[in-house]
């Protein structure tokens, strides 16, 4: 691969992608040139009436060459919205680090009026381009960014320094409404954390790891240098206040402050688990996650849920708690059991029924689940999860699409005393549970036999009658006065959530599941 030398900022007109560059460059001490600015330097007048008078095919042709040439100087650099759609600039890219700054079409429009901008006249045209443009953008961007504006390029900039380093990883910026994080996804993701710029950002240099004791005996070299390291059992079983109370007075004995950090590696039990405790240790410490799962890379690392179990129900006890950062290896897959990868592939597979296309057309033609060639797949979740958080960081409405299936599923988990089924076995039951209740039959049966393509109950056979389900779903976490509210789907992209059902059609459901 050629050296990697510019950070290249793309997006689509209004986006911010100035503002952001001029905050990476003064956070790292480089260059910044905006390629619009200088074009029309080069030009001797403003873009719009060498627009007017030329054409767009004459300004394209001056824009390929002197982008080209501005890539070639390093430093930071902001391009034209419409850059991308050269094939030249899009190679060349391949060689830099493409922030992509996003911006809804609508705020786009409101943001270009008034601006001279030659195509920002148009309505309908405006939205063409822009829904024209998102694949390219999506195609040469290795770091996404939510917003634009100073405030994304100055949190960003470390981090999309470091991936001048590590040319195989990507990043997805999380923003909520309490904070924001980077998440780091593919092969060497997780020394990121060794990069000096990375680690004065984040918000801890003393570091506590709590960790999954199998994880640790395969993947110990994905922690950087911490204090100690707490070794835990990753059953669901464990996951309770007792281990808790445990972790924490470990840290205490270690001598854990408040300006330390958690390191949770492993799965979702840990990563609950770590969370949870860095969230109440002398009322929170900063945690970085390390998901060595897959269930935990494409979900539950992500959002700030942590938790611990009570017998009455799954995950009684908890806290939001934002992650500091996310830093995902697929490579780390390939130390799992193949029965556990095909439990984390039911996550991918609910993210996609959520998500829509072309996800759900991509997950469901997944024939076997090599490791080595999921990073992409577990980028794309990722961004999935952090898009719905992002909208609904306290699950007050839209978040709860993400439960879908997990009803059924958690009270399956409950029934059987959490020693029958793993956790994705049992959402995956609990999926058909919710497509046998939205009266998508034929969806059902497309995800029946994904589930049986690789290796996944389809049929509730293990310990727990019908009446103990319908009492564990009952305890859901989420049951409000009114009841437990499902997520349904008529087809994927569409969830529904929040909506009741007749006990007798719930019961229905998973009597099916027999």
């Amino acid at each position: 691969m050629a050296e990697i030398r510019s950070i290249a900022f793309v997006g689509f007109m209004g986006a911010g992608k100035t503002t952001a560059a001029q905050a990476t460059g003064e956070v790292l001490g480089e260059s910044v040139v905006d390629a619009d600015e200088e074009i029309e330097r080069v030009l001797g007048e403003p873009i719009a009436a060498f627009f007017a008078r030329e054409g767009e095919a004459a300004f394209r042709e001056r824009e390929r060459e002197l982008t080209l040439e501005l890539l070639g100087r390093g430093g930071v650099v902001s391009f034209g919205g419409g850059a991308v759609e050269s094939e030249p600039i899009r190679e060349a890219l391949a060689s830099h680090i493409t922030a992509w700054c996003r911006v809804d079409e609508e705020v786009a429009w409101k943001r270009s009026q008034d601006t001279g901008r030659p195509l920002a006249a148009d309505r309908d045209e405006f939205a063409r381009r822009h829904a024209a443009r998102l694949p390219l953008y999506e195609q040469v961007a290795r770091a996404v960014l939510p917003q634009g504006g100073r405030e994304a390029g100055a949190e960003s900039a470390p981090w999309l320094a470091a991936l001048r380093s590590q040319p195989d990883v990507r990043i997805a910026w999380a923003r909520s409404a309490t904070g924001s994080y980077p998440a780091a996804v593919g092969p060497g993701a997780a020394s990121l954390l060794a990069d000096p710029g990375v680690a004065d950002a984040l918000p801890a240099q003393r570091w506590f790891a709590i960790a999954d004791a199998t994880a640790l005996r395969h993947h110990d070299s994905l922690l950087p240098d911490c204090e100690t390291v707490i070794a835990v059992e990753a059953s669901e079983e464990r996951k309770t206040l007792d281990e808790a109370e445990r972790v924490l007075r470990e840290l205490a004995r270690a001598g854990a402050r408040r300006d330390d950090g958690v390191i949770a590696l492993g799965g979702g039990v840990v990563g609950d688990l770590g969370g949870f405790c860095a969230a109440v240790y002398q009322r929170g410490l900063p945690v970085v996650h390390i998901p060595t799962t897959l269930v935990a890379q494409v979900d539950s690392a992500y959002g700030g849920k942590t938790g611990v179990d009570l017998p009455e129900g799954k995950n009684y006890v908890g806290a939001y708690h934002l992650p500091a950062a996310v830093l995902a290896d697929p490579g780390a897959l390939a130390t799992l059991p193949e029965e556990e990868l095909a439990a984390g592939f039911v996550e991918v597979l609910k993210t996609a029924l959520i998500a829509g296309e072309p996800l759900w057309t991509r997950v469901s033609e997944i024939e076997s689940l090599e490791p080595s060639s999921l990073a992409d797949v577990v980028f794309a979740c990722a961004r999935a999860k952090i898009d719905v958080v992002a909208a609904d960081e306290r699950d007050e409405g839209r978040r709860a699409v993400l439960n879908l299936g997990h009803t059924v599923g958690h009270a399956i988990e409950a029934a059987t005393g959490y020693r029958s089924y793993r956790h994705g076995e049992a959402v995956g039951l609990g999926l058909l549970a919710a497509l046998s209740l939205s009266g998508a039959d034929e969806l059902r049966e497309s995800v029946r036999s994904i589930l049986d393509r690789h290796g996944l109950p389809t049929q509730l056979e293990d310990g727990a009658e019908t009446d103990d389900v319908l009492a564990a779903a009952a305890r859901d976490k989420k049951a409000t006065a009114d009841g437990v509210g499902f997520v349904l789907l008529d087809r994927p992209g569409e969830p529904r959530e929040s909506e009741r059902v007749d006990p007798e059609t719930l019961r229905a459901a998973i009597e099916e599941l027999r």
